[in-house]
C-alpha cells in the first residue's frame, strides 16, 4: 500500500508540474479552448475528442485544432495510433 501511495503521489506531483509547463507554452493561445482543454487534461488520464468537446463545452473542431498543436509541441500524445477514436494523455 505504501508503494501505491508514493506512486500516486509521484502522478500527482507529475501532472502538476506538466500543467504549469503546459499553462507557459499556452500563453499565446487566445480563447476559451486552451485552458479548458489542459485542465480536462489534469483531471483525467486519458482523452478522447468527444470527451474533450463535451468537458470543455467547445465545438470538436477547436479541440482537435489545440490537441494538434499540444502534439507539435510535446505537451500531448495520441495513445492509440488509430485514424478514429484516438485517446490522448499528457506528456511528462
Amino acid at each position: 500500500m505504501e508503494t501505491a501511495c508514493l506512486a500516486a503521489m509521484r502522478h500527482l506531483e507529475d501532472i502538476e508540474g506538466w500543467s504549469a509547463r503546459a499553462e507557459t507554452e499556452m500563453t499565446p493561445l487566445s480563447g476559451r479552448t486552451p485552458p479548458a482543454l489542459r485542465t480536462v487534461l489534469t483531471e483525467w488520464p486519458l482523452v478522447s475528442v468527444p470527451m474533450a468537446e463535451t468537458m470543455t463545452g467547445t465545438s470538436r473542431a477547436a479541440v482537435q485544432r489545440n490537441l494538434t498543436w499540444m502534439e507539435t509541441r510535446g505537451l500531448v500524445r495520441e495513445l492509440t495510433g488509430q485514424g478514429r477514436y484516438r485517446m490522448w494523455r499528457a506528456t511528462n
